[in-house]
């Protein structure tokens, strides 16, 4: 979670691999292996683990700072996450979804933003 808010302090975003990276640098475990469902599922249940636990405190989504590599958009597992706390419907429109996130981007950045250091 320390990187993601240290994100956050500098309000710029993340990718999957760029965090995969860092985890695994400090930490001393080994990388997720993404080109395995089940390690890119592990890093999408830790990233909601880290959203749940940080959104009690500050009420919004740490998880929207982390990018698909070469994408500007959140992966689906975030969007799910986001109708499971009942923040977004499930038959939410496309755009719907883009401007809920840019929402929680927006907020992350203001919550943790350098205003708050």
């Amino acid at each position: 979670m320390a990187f993601l808010i240290e994100r956050a302090r500098l309000e710029r975003d993340t990718s999957y691999t760029e965090m995969n990276t860092i985890l695994a640098s400090r930490t001393g475990l080994r990388p997720f292996d993404f080109d395995l469902e089940s390690e890119r599922a592990a890093m999408g249940h830790l990233l909601g683990l880290i959203t749940r636990r940080d959104r009690r405190s500050t009420d919004v989504m740490i998880s929207a700072l982390v990018l698909y590599l070469n994408e500007n958009d959140a992966g689906p597992g975030f969007y799910s996450l986001a109708v499971d706390l009942g923040l977004l419907t499930r038959t939410a429109r496309k755009s719907e979804k883009w401007d809920f996130w840019v929402k929680q981007v927006a907020a992350v950045h203001r919550h943790y933003g350098k205003a708050s250091t």
